[in-house]
């Protein structure tokens, strides 16, 4: 039994959504240009000293002098990290400065990805202009000077937060997809249904005409 197209259909949108994801993930702190770079299994360190494989990025051990293998730790001493911000400015950090468990929004990224490993939730100022400034005591992020950080964190809310937005409109394009495969496999399903309608019909006719023709 051959398989049906709606069966083909659906198992190369599924593989394709498989390898679209894994792409999709994110790498922490390279900037977008090196995208590219980084997409290969096996990666050279930019200071041409060794190559080493996609599992050992970011893996918190420093194989590069130059931290191309830890672009979102801070393993190598001479590593950067790349903050997006979104609605602010880019800029890079010291790789020291990264998961530091300290919120500083004038120095560190605006958009609180400096800070990644959840042991501390930096609000994202970058929409507001990203020089609020925090630091943090026992896990939590208070105001430094006039600001208040309850303000602070409502008004963060309060702003449009592009970052967001971005992230919907990609989901948004995936159930689009989904659902133009979703259509296509059922049209196709109906037109291998009718064809083997068709075939079957055929196959009838000519059985039929054989038997008649054996009668005679």
């Amino acid at each position: 039994m051959e398989p049906s197209p709606c069966f083909i259909i659906f198992s190369l949108f599924f593989a394709f959504f498989l390898i679209t994801y894994s792409l999709a993930s994110p790498i922490h702190g390279i900037h977008p240009l090196d995208e590219k770079y980084y997409a290969s299994e096996e990666i050279k360190c930019k200071d041409g000293s060794k190559f080493f494989n996609k599992a050992r990025l970011n893996d918190n051990f420093c194989d590069c002098i130059d931290g191309t293998d830890e672009p979102g730790t801070s393993a190598c001493p001479a590593g950067k990290f790349y903050c997006k911000n979104v609605g602010s400015t880019p800029k890079f950090l010291f790789s020291s400065q990264v998961n530091d468990h300290f919120c500083d929004m004038q120095n560190d990224c605006c958009d609180g990805s400096d800070e990644y490993s959840n042991s501390i939730n930096c609000p994202n100022t970058c929409v507001m202009g990203g020089h609020v400034e925090y630091q943090t005591t026992k896990n939590k992020v208070s105001a430094i000077g006039e600001v208040d950080p309850i303000n602070v964190k409502e008004e963060a809310k309060t702003k449009f937060n592009l970052e967001d937005l971005i992230d919907k409109l990609a989901g948004l394009k995936i159930v689009i997809i989904l659902q133009v495969v979703l259509i296509t496999c059922g049209l196709g399903f109906r037109l291998y249904h009718r064809r083997a309608k068709s075939r079957r019909r055929k196959k009838a006719l000519s059985l039929n005409k054989f038997k008649s023709a054996l009668s005679l």
